[in-house]
C-alpha cells in the first residue's frame, strides 16, 4: 500500500489551489487521542466509525476526538489545582505551540475522549485514576460537557477530581490540504486505557465502535474492509511497530509534535498525498 492514487477530481481540485484560483479554508484546532489497551499481538487501538452522513470523514474510522472549544482555554482549570503532570509549559514545548494552545489541546483531548469513548484522563489526584464511569450520574455529566452546558472545568471541580497530563504522550500532527473544503490542524495524542475503566458506544457522531490490533487495522484498510484518512492509517502503523502500549507510551516521551501538511504529488502516471519523511520506510514496506 506505497501508492494511494488520487482521483483526478481532488487532483484538479489541487491544481486550482495551486494556481491561487480558489481560497484555502481556515483550518481549526483539533485534538484526538489514539486509545491504547495490550492485545494478543501488540497494542489495540479504539476506533470509530463515523457515520456517514457526516460532512468530514463520513464514514471513516477514527480516533476519538475534535476541535478545541473556546473553554478548553480556560486557564482557572489550572490556577484551581485541577491540573496534575507535565506543566502547559513542558506541553507546549512537545505540542510546539505556545502556552495558552498547549492548554487547550490538552484539555480539548481529555475532554473529546470522554465525551466520544467514557474514558477518564483524570483522578482524584496526582498518583490515581477514575477506575469506573459507566453509572448514570457519569453519564449526565458526560452529556452536559458533549452539549457544552458545562466546561471541563466546571466539571473536574464537581467532582473534586484533577486533569492527569502525565497518562498522555504527545505523538504526530497533521494539517488538512489546501485543497480540502473542511481543514483542521490536529494535534495527534496517545494513552492507554486506564486501569478499571471501559469504553462504552456513546459517540452520536458514530454508527460503531470497535477496538483492534493496530496491525489487523492496518491490514483491514489494505483490504478494503474498513477506510480510514491516511493520517489514521499510518498512525496505526506507527503503533503496531512496537511492542505494547507501555512501549509507545515510552516513545512518545521522546517526541515533539512538528505538523505536517500532506500535498499532491507525482507518483509515475498517478498522482498521490505526500507523507512525513519518517513513515518513508514503513509505507515503502507494505
Amino acid at each position: 500500500m506505497d501508492r494511494l492514487p488520487l482521483p483526478e477530481a481532488l487532483v484538479a481540485q489541487a491544481r486550482s489551489y495551486a494556481a491561487g484560483e480558489a481560497t484555502p479554508a481556515e483550518p481549526r484546532d483539533a485534538a484526538t487521542v489514539v486509545l491504547l489497551r495490550p492485545g494478543a499481538s501488540g497494542s489495540e487501538v479504539y476506533l470509530l466509525r463515523r457515520q456517514t452522513s457526516m460532512a468530514f470523514a463520513g464514514g471513516m474510522c477514527v480516533f476519538p476526538g475534535g476541535g478545541v472549544d473556546p473553554r478548553d482555554f480556560d486557564d482557572e482549570l489550572v490556577d484551581r489545582g485541577l491540573w496534575a503532570g507535565p506543566s502547559p509549559a513542558e506541553w507546549a514545548s512537545r505540542l510546539g505551540c505556545d502556552e495558552p494552545e498547549a492548554r487547550a489541546l490538552v484539555c480539548a483531548a481529555v475532554r473529546e475522549t470522554f465525551e466520544e469513548s467514557s474514558v477518564l484522563l483524570a483522578g482524584p489526584s496526582a498518583d490515581e485514576v477514575v477506575a469506573d464511569t459507566t453509572g448514570d450520574d457519569w453519564e449526565a455529566d458526560r452529556v452536559a460537557l458533549e452539549s457544552r452546558t458545562t466546561s471541563l472545568t466546571e466539571f473536574l471541580e464537581k467532582r473534586s477530581l484533577v486533569l492527569r497530563t502525565d497518562l498522555l504522550g504527545a505523538w504526530s500532527g497533521w494539517l488538512t490540504p489546501v485543497f480540502e473544503p473542511r481543514r483542521y490542524r490536529t494535534w495527534f495524542f496517545v494513552a492507554r486505557l486506564p486501569e478499571g475503566q471501559v469504553t462504552r458506544d456513546v459517540s452520536s457522531e458514530s454508527s460503531s465502535v470497535a477496538w483492534l490490533g493496530a496491525q489487523e487495522a492496518v491490514d483491514q484498510v489494505e483490504q478494503q474492509q474498513i477506510f480510514m484518512l491516511p493520517p489514521t492509517w499510518l498512525t496505526c502503523l506507527d503503533v503496531a511497530q512496537h511492542a505494547d502500549p507501555d512501549a509507545v507510551l515510552v516513545e512518545a516521551q521522546t517526541r515533539t509534535v512538528e505538523m505536517f501538511m500532506p500535498e499532491v504529488v507525482a507518483d509515475g502516471d498517478e498522482f498521490i498525498l505526500s507523507t512525513p519523511a519518517h513513515y518513508t520506510a514503513l509505507v515503502a514496506g507494505r
